[in-house]
């Protein structure tokens, strides 16, 4: 039987683009996208505002301020760590160290046939003007209101630091009486100031209340006793807390009116959620007082408010919408309770559905959501083999259904494919008919080309040998770009992005795909789970075969990415077909120069034959890492 060296030599290197590890590059694409989430979210808010308004008389007044909290918690979203809303990533491990060894270097093997991996090198890619205005814009916004909150901070740390601790016999009992209406019982400290002209409460894991001097000194007790009650219910449900995430809010956000427009509300309806729990517990006789003693305040708050704390005052506007409230309010009964907790939860249900769509909004073009739950998945210890190369690699075992990993995060960061792609570009022109399987043909155009292999005529299987870009730009040429647009959608490749130069789209950063990806598709391409041509797929396979032996056959594809000149990227994908199993790899490197796909498939000999999986003999694997540096 013909033994051939099962694993690529490197004679030169087919180099294109890997993707850009620059982290200027990974802010403006997530700001790009940030953008998407944040038009995605202007229906959300109406969505919610809508249904507030239809249920208002369903759902009591602090049901309707908690309902803004899943609005809040979906703006975080695009922010959260990546693999957050994997929900059903449950990995069942079975940790493996295996830990892949280089063999030393022998002389070749002279009946070797060598396959090349040629390349060109390409630009690094730059940002466009729009995201980089955006960014710029979007920043500098931040940096404002930055220093307009820190100001705001500043100024209540003044107040907080010039404010005395209470004096005041009389007002101190009030407020130990107000306590005890709530059954609070941590001791909350009381302080005088004259910087304020309403009450507040500041702090959170020190919380304190601070009245102005002039309320104490025009002391009139029942309405010092609203004013008490209304800044603890404040302190009871943790409503400093939640001014710090508005504001935060506020400031990440703060280009989007419909945004502002939410935290607005939320912070008018926080008070009157305050104001309703105080009526709740007054009775219905000292309604009229309490609307009374807003009435009385309306000249005399101040109309800047702390972004830090909770004040019993608002602007006019929202004065007059807590008088409205007070003077139609009803206590709440158990029936209205519990219906409103149901039109809430089901809202709310409704709207944490979109969470998923708002991550992978933000993160669409650069992981892959691979759903772990349920599969045997086992960690290899490879940081020996990849000798300083970031990367990853990926084994998946047919006959037990398991997987093993190397640095499973980046198994599932999408990159440039590189020439792994020219695996599926040969079955897009078989399927095509652009080439067939007996007839792959094609006539050098007798134009210049870095590497002599190139400047010939070539078939399928010496252009996938050499790696021929001019063989598979023609295929590209004549499916045009909606067949390959369509193509990519039907085989589900990566992020199925083309841009808009068909000779570039593999190479120029706009399509990506992860090694987890790679595998997947790898089975499907052995299975023909894309119910392609029986014969297109095998013209396929035998030219990505590299050996075949007694064990079975090899079969594999290097990509190498070169950005400017330097080696930034290697691939290596393929699979092993014994008669009892098939073992599916992918393996990816990446670093500031030397990571090539003929590096990655080196670290794929060392690995494979540690795990026993395919070794023809010491010397082929050794011959692997012949004219391979060390």
């Amino acid at each position: 039987m013909r033994c051939a060296s099962f694993f690529p030599i490197a004679e030169n290197k087919e180099v294109y683009q890997v993707l850009d590890s620059s982290h200027l590059l990974d802010l403006l694409d997530f700001s790009t996208h940030f953008f998407i989430c944040c038009l995605l979210v202007c229906p959300l808010i109406g969505l919610l505002a809508g249904f507030k308004r239809l249920f208002k008389n369903y759902l009591s007044a602090r049901m309707q301020y908690r309902l803004w909290l899943v609005l809040l918690i979906l703006l975080a979203v695009p922010f959260l760590p990546v693999g957050s809303f994997d929900l059903a990533a449950k990995a069942q491990p079975a940790p493996s160290n295996t830990t892949a060894q280089q063999p030393a270097l022998t002389k070749p093997i002279p009946s070797v046939k060598k396959v090349n991996d040629f390349a060109v090198s390409v630009s690094r890619r730059t940002p466009s003007v729009i995201q980089v205005v955006f960014l710029a814009l979007w920043c500098a916004g931040m940096f404002v209101m930055g220093v307009l909150i820190f100001r705001s901070w500043n100024w209540l740390h003044a107040v907080k630091k010039s404010a005395l601790p209470l004096q005041s016999a009389q007002v101190k009992a009030i407020f130990k009486e107000c306590q005890l209406e709530l059954g609070i019982q941590k001791n909350i400290p009381v302080y005088s100031t004259a910087f304020l002209k309403s009450p507040m409460i500041a702090g959170f894991l020190r919380p304190g209340i601070y009245l102005p001097i002039h309320l104490i000194s025009d002391f009139h007790p029942e309405e010092l006793r609203f004013m008490l009650l209304h800044e603890l219910q404040h302190y009871r449900h943790k409503d400093m807390l939640i001014g710090y995430w508005m504001t935060l809010t506020g400031i990440v956000y703060w280009f989007h009116p419909l945004v502002g427009y939410a935290l607005k509300e939320m912070r008018c309806e926080r008070e009157i959620a305050c104001d309703c729990a105080v009526l709740q517990i007054l009775e219905e006789s000292d309604y009229q007082a309490y609307g009374h003693t807003l009435i009385n305040f309306a000249e005399k708050i101040s109309r800047f408010s702390f972004p830090f704390a909770a004040e019993i005052g608002g602007s006019t506007s929202q004065i007059k919408r807590r008088i409205l409230n007070i003077a139609g309010f009803h206590k709440e009964t158990s029936f209205r309770n519990v219906r409103g907790v149901i039109l809430s939860a089901l809202l709310a249900v409704l709207l944490m559905s979109c969470a998923p769509v708002l991550f992978t909004s933000a993160f669409a073009s650069d992981d892959y959501r691979f759903q772990e739950y349920g599969k045997n998945i086992s960690e290899l210890d490879l940081s020996k083999a990849f000798q300083g190369y970031t990367g990853s690699f990926v084994l998946y075992d047919t006959s037990s259904d398991s997987w093993s990993m190397y640095n499973k995060k980046n198994a599932a960061k999408r990159v440039t494919p590189n020439s792994t792609y020219k695996i599926y570009d040969a079955l897009l022109g078989l399927e095509s008919g652009v080439i067939t399987a007996e007839h792959s043909h094609m006539a050098w155009n007798r134009k210049p080309y870095p590497y002599d292999s190139w400047e010939a005529d070539q078939d399928l299987n010496s252009a996938m040998r050499n790696s021929v870009n001019w063989y598979f730009q023609a295929i590209d040429a004549q499916a045009d770009w909606d067949s390959i647009k369509a193509f990519l959608q039907k085989i589900e490749y990566g992020n199925q992005q083309i841009g808009s130069d068909l000779e570039l789209y593999w190479t120029d950063f706009s399509l990506k795909i992860s090694p987890i990806e790679q595998i997947e598709l790898l089975k499907k391409f052995h299975d023909n789970a894309f119910s392609f041509e029986p014969q297109n797929i095998a013209a396929v396979k035998d030219a990505i075969r590299l050996s075949s032996t007694k064990e079975g056959s090899f079969y594999g594809k290097t990509g190498t990415g070169r950005v400017d000149g330097r080696d930034v990227n290697g691939w290596f994908i393929g699979y092993v077909e014994k008669a009892e199993n098939v073992y599916y790899f992918a393996a990816n490197i990446q670093g500031e120069a030397g990571a090539t796909g003929s590096r990655a498939a080196a670290i794929t000999a060392s690995v494979l034959s540690d795990l026993q999986i395919w070794s023809e003999s010491e010397e082929a694997v050794n011959h692997l890492f012949y004219g391979f540096p060390r």
